[in-house]
C-alpha cells in the first residue's frame, strides 16, 4: 500500500496560558498531496482503504477540468469523486486543528480516520472542522466525498439548491478551490466559518472617517473562545501594518477572562492618521495583526487580517466612493471566472491578472451572478481596486420555503466570510426581485454580522421597495432620487473574437450563425466592428442619465460579461461570447471601446480615441471606419491626407463611410468644441509574417513547482517590425518538454481545441496555459508554423518548501496590491448640466386622480388616458418659470412603441415628432422658452414594433411581459415618469 505521510512538527505548551509558555499560531497550504478518484468507490472514508492507483492532484483541482470550454455547460460531466489524502502529525497537546475548505461542488460528506466530520451541500461557500477530537498520533487519513450531480438534493429535506443549474452555474466539480490547515492553541480568535463551525471570526471596520485630512477610527473585533478546561485571562492587542511592512499604529482594548468553553467578542479601536484609503483602481491594504496576550506579555494567539479602509454612502440614487460619486461601470461576471481547460481553479496571480484587465478597461465594478465568488476572486478584487457586487446563492426568481432559507443560511456565511473584503460594497439577495418580507429578511442579516462595513444591500429590480438600498433591471435603463439603480446585465451580444469584420478574412457576414431556439439569432453573431459598435450604444443610455444630469439619475451599469464564458451561449459556439476579452483574456475591440467610454469616475477625466479594427484590406476595399473617441468632433486622416469629419451618431461614436483602403497609416484625430486637439490614435498596414512571438505571462513572485502554478504564453505571428499580423490564422504545433503540464487554450474549431497542442492564432495572436509539476526546474515550450522559423521560449520553476504537502507558501497574502489609478481624488467628479424643474401638480384628459403616478419617483407606477385621442394629454404646473429644454420620459412600452407627440410650453409648441424606441428614458429637446407650464400631448396613433426582439434572456420574458402588461392600445398616452430639466448654463 502506497502511503503519502504529511509530518508537521508542533511547537507545543503544555502550560496554562497565565502560567507558561505561549504557542501561537500557524496557517498552512493544505493543498497539495491529494489523492483522486472518479466515481463512487464503497468504504473509500476507511483508514486502510488501497489508495494506490489513484492519482496524485494539488489542489484546487476540478475533476472534469479537462471538458472546461470543451463542452457545453449542461454537458459537464456531473458524477461522485472521492479525494483522500495522508498526514501524520507528532503530538497534540493543548493545541487544535482546523481544516478550511474554500469551497466544494456540490455536496460533500468529510472524514478524518473514518470519522464522518459532516456534510456540506450548498456547493458555493467555504465550510471548516474541528479535526482535533479526532486525531490521533501517527498516521492521520482525511477522505471528501464530492457528488456534483446536477439534480443534487439536500439530503436532510429532498430540496434542490436553486442556484444549481445547468444553465449559468459552471458544474466545475469537486474541490475546485483551496484549502487551508489551521493550528491553534486551545484559548483562540475563531474563524469565520460559521456553516459546521458556527463560528464568526474577526470584524474589521472603520468609522468618523476625515478623507481629506485621512484621518478614521479603526475598530476591530474578534470572536475568543475557550476550549481549555480552566478558565483564561489575556490582553487584546491591535498592530496596524501598512503596505510597505511598517507599523502604523498599536492599540488594545480591555482585558479579558474567559470560563472554560466560553466564547466572547472581544474590541479594540483606535483613531489612526495617514491613512490611505482604499479606492478604484488604488488596491491599498493594510494588515490587521490580533494577538491574544497572556500576564508574560506572550503571544498565545495571532490572527493577520489584510483589509482596506473606505468610506460609502448610498443616496439621491448616487454612490459615493471616500466623499467622491462614481458611476458604475463594469461587467456580470460569471462567478466561476473560468479558463479553458481548468475552469475555475487558476492560481491566485492569475486572478489578479484577470480582474486587473477589468480595471484597466476603465470598469470600476464586477457583479458576481448568481452565487458568492470563491474567496481567491473576493482577495483579488481587493488587491487590484475593483468593486465587487457580492450575492449569495439564487436562480432568476423569488423562493419560498426550504429554499429561501438555504438562501438566507447561504448570505449570512457569505457575509460573515467576506466582510473584511473592502472591495465588496454590495449584497445581492437575488438575480432577480424579491418580495418586501423578504428584503427586510436579508437586511436584517446584514445588519447582524456587518452593521458597519458600509455596504449597501439590495436585489435586481427592488424598483419601488424603498428598504432595498440599491436595485435595478436587467436590461433596461432605470432612474431614481432614492437609492441608485444600476442596471444588472446590460447588452447581451455575443461576437467571436476571430471574425474583425465583413471585409477581411475570414469574412464573417455580420450576424451569420444558427438560429437559436427557431429564431434570429444575428445579435449573437456579431463580427467585432458591429460588436463594438453595439457596446458603445447600449452605453450611451445610461451615461446619459449619470450624476449631473438632474435630480433623478442612473448609477450606472454592467454589461454582461468580461471575459467568454462557458455557460449557455446564443450564438454559433458552445460558450458564451459575449466577453470584452476571450476566455484567453486576449482583449477584443469591445474592451478598448470600454477603455475610452469609462475614463473617469462619472465626466470623462483623460481624454482618449480608439479605431476600431485593422488596416490590412485586399486592394479596392471600400468600407465603414468606427472611431470610438471622448471628444467632440473626430477627423480621419490616411498617409496624413483628411478624408473628413466623422458623423456622432451617439456620444463616443463616430463613423466615416466608404473609406477606400490604402495602405500606410490610418489616423483618427479628435477635438473639443473649440476646435483644440484632445487626443489621436494611429492604425498602420502590417507587412507580410516573419516570425512567431512567445511572450510569457507568470507570476509576478516567479513561477512555483507547487503542482497548482500556472504560466500564460502568448504567441503571435508579426512582420519584421515585430508587429502583428491581423489577418493570420495558421495553425502553431508546440512541443513542451521540462517540468510543466501541458493544458493548452481554446480556437474556433472541434472540441474548441481544448488541450489540443496544434493550435491556430486568431487574428494573429493566440494564449496557452501550462501548469507547473512538483518538481522545479527547466521547461522550453516550442512552437513551429509553416512558413515560418520555430520559437521556442525557456522558463523555469522554483521550489515550493512542503513537508509531505504542507507549506507555508500561502500566495494569496504576499501578492502586492495595484495601485495604477492613484488615491481617491478630492476633486468633484461631474459637472451639473442639469436643472430638475419641480412640479407642483398637473391635470389631465382623464384619470386626473392618477397624474402624479406620471413623476412620484416610483417606474412601476404610471397615468395613462382612457384611449381617447381626446384625452390623451397632461398639463403640467412647474414650481417656477424656467427655460426647459429638456422634457425626459419613460413611457409604457419603451422598447417597441414609438409616440407622436406635441409638447406645448403655455401655448407655444416647442416639441414636435415621434418618440424613439429605447431601452427606458426618451429626451425630447425642446426649443428653451421661459415658461413654468408645460402640456404634453397624443397627437395621433402609436406605431409598435420591437426594437428589440432578441435581448430577452432566459427567464427575463416574465420581466418582459411586466413591462409591457397592458396592452399598446393605439390612442393610449401612458407617462411612466416625466422630468422638465434646464441646462444649467440658461439659470438665471
Amino acid at each position: 500500500m502506497m502511503k503519502r505521510i504529511l509530518v508537521i512538527t508542533f511547537i507545543l505548551c503544555v502550560f496554562s496560558l497565565s502560567e507558561g509558555c505561549a504557542a501561537g499560531r500557524e496557517k498552512y497550504n493544505f493543498n497539495s498531496d491529494w489523492l483522486l478518484k472518479i466515481g463512487d468507490v464503497p468504504n473509500a472514508q476507511a483508514v486502510g482503504f488501497e489508495d494506490s492507483d489513484w492519482n496524485m492532484v494539488t489542489l484546487p483541482r476540478a475533476f472534469n477540468e479537462n471538458e472546461s470550454f470543451k463542452v457545453a455547460i449542461d454537458q459537464l460531466t456531473d458524477t461522485i469523486v472521492w479525494y483522500r489524502k495522508h498526514f501524520k502529525v507528532a503530538v497534540l497537546d493543548a493545541r487544535k486543528v482546523f481544516v478550511e475548505f474554500e469551497g466544494v461542488r456540490q455536496g460533500a460528506d468529510f472524514y478524518l480516520n473514518g470519522y464522518h466530520l459532516g456534510k456540506h451541500e450548498n456547493g458555493v461557500m467555504a465550510v471548516g472542522f474541528d479535526l482535533t477530537p479526532y486525531m490521533k498520533n501517527g498516521d492521520n487519513v482525511m477522505a471528501v466525498r464530492v457528488d456534483n450531480d446536477w439534480s443534487y438534493k439536500e439530503v436532510s429535506t429532498n430540496t434542490k439548491f436553486q442556484w444549481h443549474d445547468n444553465r449559468f452555474n459552471c458544474n466545475y466539480g469537486g474541490i475546485p478551490k483551496n484549502v487551508f490547515l489551521h493550528v491553534t492553541n486551545d484559548v483562540y480568535q475563531t474563524l469565520p466559518l460559521y456553516n459546521n463551525l458556527k463560528t464568526t471570526g474577526l470584524y474589521v471596520y472603520a468609522t468618523d472617517f476625515d478623507i481629506k485630512n485621512r484621518k478614521a477610527k479603526i475598530h476591530v473585533e474578534s470572536e475568543v473562545k475557550n476550549d481549555s478546561h480552566k478558565s483564561r485571562k489575556f490582553s487584546f492587542l491591535v498592530t496596524l501594518v501598512d503596505a510597505d511592512g511598517k507599523n502604523v499604529k498599536v492599540f488594545k482594548g480591555p482585558d479579558v477572562c474567559l470560563k472554560s468553553k466560553e466564547v466572547k467578542i472581544i474590541k479594540a479601536e483606535a483613531e489612526v492618521n495617514n491613512l490611505h484609503f482604499w479606492s478604484w483602481g488604488y488596491g491599498y491594504l493594510y494588515t490587521v495583526k490580533t494577538k491574544l496576550v497572556n500576564a508574560d506579555n506572550e503571544v498565545v494567539d495571532e490572527v493577520n487580517t489584510r483589509t482596506g479602509f473606505r468610506k460609502t454612502k448610498f443616496g439621491e440614487g448616487k454612490v459615493w466612493l471616500n466623499d467622491r460619486v462614481i458611476h458604475l461601470k463594469g461587467y456580470a461576471q460569471r462567478t466561476t471566472n473560468e479558463w479553458p481547460g481548468v475552469g475555475m481553479s487558476v492560481p491566485a496571480w492569475l486572478s489578479d491578472y484577470s480582474n486587473d484587465l477589468v480595471v484597466k478597461s476603465n470598469a470600476n465594478l464586477v457583479r458576481w451572478m448568481h452565487v458568492t465568488p470563491w474567496k481567491q476572486d473576493v482577495e483579488s478584487c481587493d488587491r487590484v481596486g475593483l468593486i465587487q457586487a457580492m450575492p449569495a446563492g439564487d436562480q432568476e426568481r423569488d423562493s419560498k420555503g426550504r429554499q429561501w432559507e438555504q438562501r438566507t443560511e447561504l448570505m449570512r456565511d457569505a457575509i460573515i466570510y467576506n466582510r473584511n473584503n473592502p472591495s465588496v460594497l454590495f449584497y445581492e439577495c437575488g438575480n432577480k426581485g424579491i418580495k418586501r418580507e423578504h428584503m427586510l429578511e436579508m437586511k436584517a442579516i446584514r445588519d447582524k454580522y456587518d452593521p458597519y462595513g458600509g455596504r449597501a444591500i439590495g436585489s435586481r429590480e427592488m424598483l419601488d421597495i424603498r428598504e432595498a438600498e440599491y436595485g435595478g433591471e436587467m436590461l433596461y435603463v432605470n432612474k431614481s432620487r432614492h437609492h441608485p439603480m444600476w442596471s444588472m446585465e446590460y447588452c447581451r451580444d455575443e461576437g467571436l473574437r476571430k471574425y474583425w469584420d465583413d471585409y477581411s478574412y475570414p469574412y464573417h457576414k455580420e450576424g451569420d450563425g444558427p438560429l437559436h431556439r427557431g429564431a434570429s439569432a444575428k445579435s449573437y453573431n456579431h463580427n467585432q466592428d458591429m460588436f463594438a459598435v453595439e457596446l458603445v450604444r447600449r452605453w450611451y443610455d445610461y451615461w446619459r442619465e449619470r450624476p449631473g444630469t438632474g435630480l433623478r439619475i442612473n448609477a450606472g451599469g454592467t454589461k454582461i460579461i468580461f471575459s467568454d464564458s462557458n455557460t449557455h451561449f446564443r450564438g454559433a459556439e458552445n460558450y458564451r461570447r459575449s466577453g470584452v476579452t476571450d476566455a484567453m483574456r486576449i482583449e477584443k475591440d469591445g474592451f478598448f471601446a470600454h477603455q475610452v467610454m469609462w475614463n473617469g469616475w462619472v465626466d470623462i477625466e483623460s481624454e482618449q480615441t480608439y479605431i476600431i479594427g485593422h488596416w490590412n484590406y485586399p486592394e479596392n476595399t471600400v468600407k465603414p471606419v468606427y472611431v470610438v473617441s471622448t471628444g467632440e468632433k473626430v477627423e480621419l486622416f490616411l498617409n496624413d491626407r483628411l478624408l473628413g469629419e466623422g458623423e456622432r451618431e451617439y456620444d463616443f461614436l463616430f463613423t466615416f463611410d466608404k473609406v477606400a483602403f490604402k495602405p500606410g497609416k490610418l489616423e483618427a484625430v479628435s477635438y473639443n468644441k473649440a476646435g483644440k486637439e484632445l487626443s489621436r490614435y494611429v492604425l498602420t498596414t502590417v507587412g507580410e509574417p516573419t516570425n512567431i512571438r512567445l511572450t510569457a505571462i507568470q507570476n509576478p513572485e516567479g513561477f512555483h513547482a507547487d503542482g497548482a502554478d500556472m504560466a500564460l504564453i502568448q504567441f503571435e505571428v508579426v512582420d519584421k517590425d515585430g508587429k502583428r499580423c491581423p489577418l493570420d490564422n495558421r495553425i502553431v504545433k508546440f512541443d513542451l518538454k521540462g517540468e510543466a503540464e501541458w493544458r493548452g487554450g481554446i480556437a474556433q474549431g472541434e472540441d474548441n481545441y481544448i488541450l489540443s497542442k496544434d493550435l491556430p492564432v486568431e487574428c494573429g495572436v493566440n494564449r496557452v496555459l501550462i501548469r507547473s509539476t512538483t518538481k522545479a526546474g527547466k521547461l522550453i515550450l516550442t512552437a513551429k508554423a509553416k512558413g515560418l522559423p520555430e520559437a521556442s521560449i525557456t522558463l523555469e520553476t522554483i521550489p515550493v518548501e512542503k513537508v509531505d504537502g504542507v507549506s507555508n507558501y500561502l500566495p494569496q497574502m504576499t501578492l502586492k496590491g495595484r495601485l495604477d489609478k492613484g488615491e481617491t481624488p478630492l476633486s468633484s467628479s461631474y459637472r451639473d448640466k442639469k436643472v430638475n424643474i419641480g412640479i407642483v401638480s398637473a391635470k389631465a384628459g382623464a384619470n386626473s386622480q392618477n397624474v402624479a403616478k406620471s413623476y412620484d419617483d416610483d417606474e412601476l407606477s404610471e397615468w395613462s388616458n382612457d384611449g381617447q385621442l381626446s384625452t390623451a394629454w397632461i398639463t403640467y404646473q412647474l414650481e417656477r418659470e424656467a427655460n426647459i429644454d429638456d422634457v425626459c420620459l419613460k413611457l409604457r412600452g419603451w422598447r417597441k412603441n414609438s409616440y407622436p407627440l406635441e409638447v406645448y410650453a403655455g401655448n407655444t409648441l416647442v416639441w414636435s415628432g415621434k418618440t424613439e424606441r429605447n431601452l427606458g428614458y426618451i429626451h425630447l429637446k425642446t426649443m428653451p422658452m421661459r415658461t413654468d407650464n408645460i402640456t404634453i400631448r397624443l397627437k395621433g396613433s402609436v406605431s409598435v414594433k420591437d426594437a428589440f426582439g432578441e435581448i430577452v434572456e432566459v427567464e427575463d420574458k416574465a420581466s418582459n411581459t411586466r413591462v409591457q402588461e397592458k396592452a399598446d392600445e393605439e390612442r393610449y398616452l401612458p407617462i411612466i415618469e416625466v422630468e422638465f430639466l434646464e441646462n444649467s448654463k440658461l439659470n438665471f
